[in-house]
């Protein structure tokens, strides 16, 4: 973290990003686990921080029908999280950061046919993971 005011808090939300950057998660899900922990961190406190996080590029947030919300993935480890298809394990959570040259031909043919450009910092693909798959 930069020069920013660092709280408990804070610190506590930081450290769970960290330790869940191959999957993304809700806020609901850093709450129940602050709560399991014993940990009591205001609801209000963790939406602040995850906004200011997201500002700051250190998480990218996207909707999913999944959890009728917003999932988050921390994304500080991949400073070009914004330039690039996501993948995301419909069982299991875990987030794949595809090389984008595996979408040069869709990404043109949505521009050229419908006008359509694609966000890739939003843009996720939902299936299950080899490992998922083998359970």
């Amino acid at each position: 973290m930069k020069n920013e005011y660092k709280t408990k808090s804070r610190n506590a939300i930081f450290e769970y990003l960290k330790e869940n950057r191959d999957r993304r998660f809700t806020a609901r899900d850093i709450m129940d686990t602050f709560s399991d922990q014993g940990e009591e961190v205001d609801k209000s406190t963790i939406y602040r921080n995850l906004e200011k996080l997201c500002k700051e590029g250190r998480l990218i947030s996207y909707k999913d029908k999944d959890v009728n919300g917003t999932c988050y993935q921390y994304s500080e480890d991949n400073k070009e999280c914004n330039c690039h298809i996501h993948a995301k394990c419909s069982v299991c959570g875990k987030i794949y950061h595809l090389d984008n040259k595996l979408f040069e031909n869709v990404e043109k043919d949505l521009l050229d046919k419908y006008g359509i450009d694609i966000d890739y910092g939003k843009t996720v693909i939902a299936g299950k993971c080899n490992n998922c798959r083998k359970s």
